[in-house]
């Protein structure tokens, strides 16, 4: 039976992340030992972590920019090694992996999301472009396009990022420290947009994040699982009803009508 033909409560508890006692050495130091640990189809996954826990190394792994030394990484079931679908994974990294001085306005940041790792230099056409118009409106960034992303504040730049990674549609959403340098106000509105997506949509989130209550809040206090120095707080969105796949982008621009800000400071 495929994905589109499964029952909708049977397809909200497929696998999208499966880590198989996975180890990593840095520098001869075990940073990650033997992990076992799933991410189901709709979880929301909370990473938390004291500094050098492994926490954006087993983000880079799951991403595919590290391999791991022991044990195996599935992505939507298939080896890391094979899995060749990036599109279906958007990944805001950490803020310090920017360069404020990179010389792109936000269109073309977002507009990057669309080239995938078999998509390089290919052509933007129609539908690509109403993808990215479409992205900037739902992050209510669309006033900022020709903007160059080093000027933007830190909330500002962190609704670019979020966009370009979004602007697939992705079924995966992994966020390492995503509110980092941005002040507790657009803070709070950043999590209230997260928890909206992953409530009415089919995303699945994995989120590094050193807010602790913002993510108690969320998740509970006490963790799923811990490994190490990592602890994993998992919110379950199974249920039926949940499942159905919406529009992002028209959900997004209800929510701002409800009352989220033009443009987070």
């Amino acid at each position: 039976m495929t994905q589109s033909t499964r029952p909708a409560g049977e397809r909200c508890h497929l696998p999208v992340v499966s880590l198989d006692n996975v180890s990593f050495h840095y520098e001869q130091r075990l940073v990650i030992e033997q992990l076992n640990f799933h991410i189901l189809q709709r979880d929301f996954v909370g990473l938390i972590g004291s500094n050098g826990a492994g926490k954006t190394t087993l983000l880079r792994m799951i991403v595919g920019l590290l391999k791991p030394d022991e044990g195996e990484v599935r992505l939507f079931g298939t080896p890391l090694s094979k899995f060749r679908d990036w599109e279906r994974i958007g990944y805001v990294p950490q803020k310090n992996a920017f360069n404020p001085l990179f010389p792109a306005t936000v269109r073309e940041v977002v507009t990057s999301g669309l080239y995938g790792r078999k998509k390089l230099f290919r052509p933007i056409g129609r539908d690509d472009k109403k993808k990215v118009d479409d992205a900037l409106h739902a992050l209510s960034i669309e006033e900022l396009a020709d903007r160059r992303i080093g000027r933007l504040s830190g909330g500002q730049q962190q609704r670019v990022f979020l966009a370009r990674a979004l602007v697939n549609g992705p079924e995966l959403l992994i966020l390492d420290e995503p509110t980092v340098g941005i002040d507790s106000e657009t803070q709070e509105h950043f999590f209230h947009m997260i928890r909206h997506m992953h409530q009415r949509h089919n995303i699945t989130f994995l989120m590094v994040s050193h807010d602790l209550d913002m993510m108690h809040a969320y998740l509970g206090y006490e963790p799923a699982q811990t490994s190490g120095k990592l602890k994993f707080y998992v919110k379950h969105t199974h249920e039926p009803d949940n499942c159905a796949e919406t529009n992002l982008a028209h959900s997004l621009r209800d929510l701002r009508l409800a009352g989220e800000p033009a443009a987070a400071r």
